[in-house]
């Protein structure tokens, strides 16, 4: 059973910054792969970001140079630092691990 809870959404003006988090429970492998999603109203859930128990890590390239994926020590907390954000970023952004989605925090950005 592995439970999900995204956090940290919010109102922005453009060119501002958001911190994402993601608390995970339940039984989380320590090599798993963790990532964020986002889904704008009227588009596909997109990925955005996702890290692996290392250091290796991916980026859509529109938020390539912008955000960073990162996770604590025990691997079971999830970020994502959104920094110079757009209006374009607006959307509910979704953590995944392991098959399992949380309930989502949305993002506005303003412009």
């Amino acid at each position: 059973q592995v439970q999900l809870v995204e956090s940290g959404g919010g109102l922005v003006q453009a060119g501002g910054s958001l911190r994402l988090s993601c608390a995970a429970s339940g039984r989380i492998f320590s090599y798993t792969t963790m990532a964020w999603y986002r889904q704008a109203p009227g588009k596909e859930r997109e990925l955005v970001a996702a890290i692996s128990s290392g250091i290796t890590a991916y980026y859509a390239n529109s938020v390539k140079g912008r955000f960073t994926i990162s996770r604590d020590n025990a691997k079971t907390t999830l970020y994502l630092q959104m920094n110079s954000l757009k209006p374009e970023d607006t959307a509910m952004y979704y953590c995944a691990v392991q098959g399992n989605w949380g309930q989502g925090t949305q993002v506005t950005v303003s412009s």
